[in-house]
């Protein structure tokens, strides 16, 4: 019998920003000891699916190399998207659809399927540590919540756009409830909005039209300037009188003890499964 040698890959979207990436980086330092100290991961490595290296398929080549029997992916997503559903399968050799394979070609992302079995994780949105993320963080900002809106601006997906609508209405009604605040609304800042700023300004005047503050909240992993200050940071600026009606801190979900918690948590989960099955 072949001696199980279990690893985990986390893998995010990647971004051409390095203030985003050392985010996820950092994720992984902070993980790091406490997934070892159980014994059964014993290596631990970060990918980005897009834009930059490490690659998925650079990981998964250095898993091989080095031995390794099986990887657990934990995927750095808040929810479904075709990233999730199709690309990262794709990637690993786990989905073989032409189309998606001709779209990951066209963007230079490669592919590799590796040698080591593969296990993916469920994404973020399977635990409650989001709604705990925006709470603890709008929180910071309400100051007078019965004259206070919520407003929240996420990258967004046109293909899972009821998923991530939900997911958004959740996480409001969540800190409505626990805030006083009554009103909500939320936006894309990303492909689906056409990076454009303009659905920003949209949502904030959305709460606007009842209310007399809106605090903005931006639901993305990490920051990435483009985002969070040119994107977001534009919309708000469109607002009339913004600077005495809009609360906005430009920062991101992570980092956050609960997403680590969640990642060790999940990844025991999966390991301890793994090495059950190995004993059987």
């Amino acid at each position: 019998m072949t001696t199980q040698k279990l690893g985990l890959l986390l893998v995010n979207h990647g971004s051409h920003s390095e203030t985003w990436r050392n985010a996820l980086l950092d994720l992984e330092a902070r993980v790091r000891d406490s997934i070892l100290a159980e014994g059964l991961i014993t290596g631990i490595k970060t990918a980005h699916m897009e834009y930059t290296e490490p690659s998925i398929a650079s990981q998964m080549k250095a898993f091989d190399a080095e031995g390794f029997t099986d990887v657990v992916i934990v995927p750095i997503f808040l929810t479904v998207s075709p990233h999730s559903l199709d690309d990262i399968p794709t990637i690993i050799g786990q989905k073989d659809n032409p189309e998606i394979i001709a779209e990951l070609e066209a963007e230079k992302i490669e592919r590799y399927k590796p040698a080591a079995n593969v296990h993916l994780t469920p994404l973020l949105d399977f635990s409650n540590t989001l709604p705990k993320n925006v709470l603890r963080r709008a929180r910071n900002l309400s100051r007078n919540p019965e004259k206070e809106g919520l407003v929240l601006i996420g990258y967004g997906d046109a293909t899972f756009d009821k998923e991530w609508g939900e997911l958004f209405s959740k996480v409001a009604e969540h800190v409505k409830q626990a805030v006083g605040i009554s009103e909500h609304s939320y936006g894309w800042c990303g492909h689906i909005a056409h990076y454009n700023p303009d659905e920003t300004t949209k949502a904030i005047n959305r709460v606007l039209d009842t209310k007399e503050i809106a605090i903005v909240i931006p639901v993305l992993v990490a920051y990435d300037q483009m985002f969070q200050k040119n994107i977001i940071g534009r919309g708000i600026a469109n607002v009339e009188n913004h600077e005495a009606r809009v609360v906005y801190e430009p920062d991101a979900i992570l980092p956050d003890p609960d997403i680590e918690n969640w990642v060790i948590s999940i990844t025991s989960e999966f390991a301890n499964k793994l090495a059950a099955l190995q004993t059987a």
